[in-house]
């Protein structure tokens, strides 16, 4: 089981990625725009860099749902290896049966 602290931390920035995610998309659109003025373009710069750090989207963790664990991380499930194994072998999981041969 991974900390508390850590899970937490995680959970909070993904709060902060879904409150900032329209104002930096709205930013960075400006950014990349060619169209527009350099200075229009170098404040957008500005006031992306004023955002929270922690708003940014590459900065959240793929985590275990349910054990916190960082690595090893299936997507599609949303859990890790080990996770999946004990949940498999339990037969708490449709479809996942344990191999044999």
């Amino acid at each position: 089981m991974a900390k508390k602290s850590a899970i937490e931390k995680n959970k909070r920035r993904q709060k902060l990625v879904a409150k900032y995610a329209a104002k930096r998309e709205a930013l960075k659109a400006i950014t990349t725009n060619q169209d527009a003025s350099m200075e229009e373009r170098f404040r957008a710069q500005l006031q992306l860099a004023e955002l929270p750090r922690n708003s940014s989207k590459v900065r959240v963790r793929n985590r275990c749902e349910v054990t916190g664990r960082p690595r090893a991380y299936y997507r599609k499930l949303k859990m890790s290896r080990i996770a999946l194994r004990d949940l498999g072998n339990t037969g708490q999981i449709p479809g996942i049966v344990k191999s044999s041969w």
